[in-house]
């Protein structure tokens, strides 16, 4: 039984791909991990030296060709072909902490033995900014009890700059393929979908304060780098009006309250995010497009609209005086270099 699989979506990722893979593979016994290696039509080496580490390392790394679809296809292809007990997907020019890796591989290993069911567990990330050669670990051991199995109603509160992300997360295999979730093709910012959709699915869950998942972030064509993010808001407003479908959270709050407001407050920054990118933008097409967001939520989600979590700093952004945008402007840069969040 493969306990995990690892999946790795490479597009152009020659430069940097190797030291991903050979950080898994230092990382993980043979027996215990799979690693998937999907190749997203790329135009450089990259196909290839997947190629050479699947022919090195047969019994641990297969690699998928495919037309390019972008980094979620890349997602949904790991998944359609995991054999592991678990999925982990880890961006080509990321890595894992070796000895983090295998102390939670340890733990896995133990539960399964053992018969102890869990859905999903949650370790620490750590961010590596590539500009200033600092560090800014995301961790969660006052949100989350540790070394016991637990439910969304165990949560304690969470800091306004805490969130879950891709990074942090390890769901079990089947319970993402029972959730039917299928990532947009050629769209960025998918990570949220694939970290938010499928929570409710969530029964049991395991903490271990563990700095695991180091996220390289602060080169200029990453897809959180602000100008990148204006040439692609169309993308991240198609992700935030698929968040906005489901599940529904008036509904979820019946039965998990505190997990109905954690998916709030996640929701509510996806909003905020994609309002103040178009007001960054500042053209009067992008502003329209906030106006119709806030107004889509306003008539569809009438009660989600008034009970958003932060609802009174993202309603700054509907704001129609250039002074009142320029404040929420001023303020999301002053969040940004403090939790250093991209």
């Amino acid at each position: 039984m493969k306990l995990i699989t690892f999946a790795i979506p490479c597009y152009n990722s020659a430069k940097y791909m190797s030291h991903c893979i050979d950080n898994l593979l230092e990382g993980g016994k043979g027996e215990d991990i799979d690693i998937i290696l999907v190749d997203d039509g790329s135009t450089d080496r990259t196909a290839a030296i997947a190629d050479e580490y699947a022919e090195k390392y047969p019994d641990i790394i297969r690699v998928i060709h495919q037309e390019n679809g972008g980094h979620g296809e890349g997602v949904n292809q790991g998944l359609r072909n995991a054999l592991g007990l678990y999925y982990k997907v880890v961006d080509s020019d990321d890595w894992l902490d070796v000895d983090a890796m295998r102390r939670v591989l340890k733990q896995i290993r133990s539960h399964y033995e053992d018969g102890t069911n869990v859905d999903m567990y949650i370790c620490n990330y750590v961010y590596e900014h590539v500009e200033d050669d600092t560090r800014h670990t995301m961790r969660y051991s006052h949100v989350f009890p540790q070394k016991q199995v637990f439910t969304w109603e165990d949560m304690g509160q969470w800091k306004i700059s805490q969130y879950l992300l891709m990074h942090s997360v390890i769901y079990r295999t089947e319970l993402l393929r029972e959730s039917k979730m299928i990532l947009p093709k050629h769209t960025f910012y998918v990570d949220n979908i694939f970290v938010y959709q499928p929570l409710p699915m969530v029964k049991s869950i395991y903490y271990m304060d563990e700095d695991l998942y180091r996220y390289f972030i602060g080169r200029s064509d990453q897809s959180v780098n602000e100008q990148v993010m204006i040439k692609r808001v169309d993308q991240q407003l198609k992700v935030t009006r698929i968040m906005l479908k489901q599940p529904d959270l008036i509904e979820l709050e019946k039965t998990q309250p505190k997990l109905a407001r954690y998916m709030k407050r996640y929701l509510s920054i996806m909003v905020l995010i994609s309002s103040i990118i178009l007001m960054i933008s500042d053209t009067e097409e992008n502003l329209k497009k906030r106006d119709e967001l806030w107004d889509e939520i306003k008539a569809d989600h009438p009660e989600l609209y008034k009970k958003m979590a932060y609802r009174s700093i993202a309603m700054a952004g509907s704001f129609k005086s250039r002074p009142s945008r320029k404040m929420t402007v001023k303020l999301y840069r002053i969040a940004r270099k403090i939790y250093k969040f991209n």
